[in-house]
C-alpha cells in the first residue's frame, strides 16, 4: 500500500514538474526584457499595443455571437432529440464530433469555394459577410463541446416532466425551451459557453485564411517578429484559459446532481 503511495505520488510529481517547468520558464523569461532586471516591461507593451487591444476586442466580440449561436442551435436540438426523437441520438453524437476529425483548413477552403467573390452567395465580398462566416466556422468548431456540455446537462433533469407540467400550463414550445428548460441547463451552457470562448480566443487559421482582425493571427505575427513579447502574450493567453476551466469547474458546483432520471 505505502508502494503504491509512492509511485502515486512520483508520477503526479513527474506531471507536475513536465508542466509547470516551462510555464515557469516561460514568465522567467518574459520577465527578462530590461536587461539585467526583473520587470513587467512586455507585458506593458503587449498590454498598450492598439493592435492587441483592436484583436482581443474582435475575438471577444465573435466569440460572444458564437456562444449565442451555439446555444440557438444546441439547446433546442439537444432538447428535442432528448424529448422525442432519442434514436437520432447517435447520428447527431457522430454529426458533432466531425468538426474534431476535419481540419478547421478544410472548413475554411469550403467557405471560400462556396462563398467567393464569384459565387451565387457572395458573402466573402463584403466584411459583414465574412464575420458572419467566420462566426459560424467557430461555432462549428466549438460544437463538439457545446453539445456535450448541454446534452450532460439535460441528464441532470427530467425533460419530459418538466415539459408536460409547462404544457398544462398552456406553454408553447418557444417558451418551454426558454423559460423551463435553459434556466435548469444554465450551468452546463456556461460550461459550453467558456469553452467556445477559450477555442475562439486561440484560432489561427480561420481567423488568417479569412483575413479577420483576431486575436490568433496576433498571436502568430507578435511570435514571429518579437523576443520577449510572445512570451508575455502565451502567459496572458494561458490565463484567460485557464480562468475560463476555474470558471466551469466553480459554476460545477451548483450543477444539478440528480443525474440519469429517466426520461
Amino acid at each position: 500500500m505505502k508502494s503504491g503511495r509512492f509511485w502515486a505520488w512520483v508520477v503526479f510529481a513527474l506531471g507536475a514538474a513536465y508542466f509547470f517547468i516551462p510555464l515557469i520558464a516561460t514568465v522567467e523569461f518574459s520577465m527578462r526584457m530590461r536587461r539585467g532586471v526583473y520587470s513587467f516591461d512586455a507585458y506593458e507593451v503587449v498590454l498598450g499595443d492598439p493592435r492587441f487591444q483592436a484583436t482581443f476586442g474582435y475575438s471577444v466580440l465573435a466569440a460572444i455571437f458564437t456562444i449565442i449561436l451555439g446555444v440557438l442551435i444546441v439547446v433546442p436540438t439537444a432538447y428535442w432529440i432528448r424529448l422525442r426523437l432519442p434514436q437520432l441520438r447517435p447520428v447527431v453524437e457522430f454529426i458533432t464530433l466531425l468538426p474534431l476529425v476535419i481540419p478547421a483548413i478544410v472548413i475554411v477552403f469550403g467557405y471560400i469555394r462556396m462563398y467567393g467573390s464569384n459565387s451565387p452567395l457572395p458573402f466573402l465580398a463584403s466584411d459583414t459577410g465574412t464575420n458572419a462566416l467566420l462566426v459560424i466556422g467557430y461555432a462549428t468548431l466549438a460544437l463538439p463541446y457545446m453539445y456535450r456540455a448541454v446534452d450532460t446537462g439535460l441528464r441532470t433533469i427530467d425533460v419530459r416532466t418538466l415539459t408536460e407540467a409547462a404544457q398544462i400550463l398552456g406553454a408553447g414550445w418557444c417558451t418551454i425551451i426558454a423559460r423551463v428548460i435553459l434556466p435548469n441547463v444554465l450551468i452546463a451552457v456556461l460550461s459550453g459557453a467558456f469553452l467556445t470562448f477559450a477555442i475562439v480566443l486561440g484560432e489561427f487559421t480561420m481567423a488568417s485564411l479569412l483575413n479577420r482582425p483576431a486575436f490568433g493571427p496576433y498571436l502568430q505575427n507578435i511570435g514571429a517578429n518579437r523576443a520577449y513579447e510572445p512570451a508575455a502574450l502565451a502567459i496572458i493567453a494561458f490565463a484567460i484559459t485557464w480562468a475560463c476551466m476555474s470558471l466551469i469547474q466553480i459554476l460545477s458546483r451548483f450543477a444539478p446532481r440528480s443525474a440519469n432520471r429517466p426520461n
